[in-house]
């Protein structure tokens, strides 16, 4: 599964580890993305989206209704 949210758009960011000699060697911030299925009654079923923590608040804060009908209009699949 990719790290990338479908709602927010976040994706992994890059940095370094710092070891306490302070070397510092290449390392990946993923984002906390989580499979989740949500029921839209406008479709009348179920779908999934890969969506990270910030992506759940803002679906619990607009309403998957909302949220499914920007997807559409960017054209994501569902």
């Amino acid at each position: 599964m990719a790290a990338v949210c479908q709602v927010t758009g976040a994706i992994p960011s890059f940095g370094h580890s710092i070891s306490h000699s302070h070397r510092r060697t290449k390392r990946r911030f993923n984002p906390n993305v989580q499979k989740k299925t949500y029921f839209v009654p406008s479709l009348g079923r179920s779908i999934k989206l890969n969506v990270s923590a910030k992506g759940i608040k803002v679906i619990d804060a607009r309403g998957i209704e909302s949220v499914v009908s920007e997807l559409k209009s960017k054209g994501v699949k569902l």
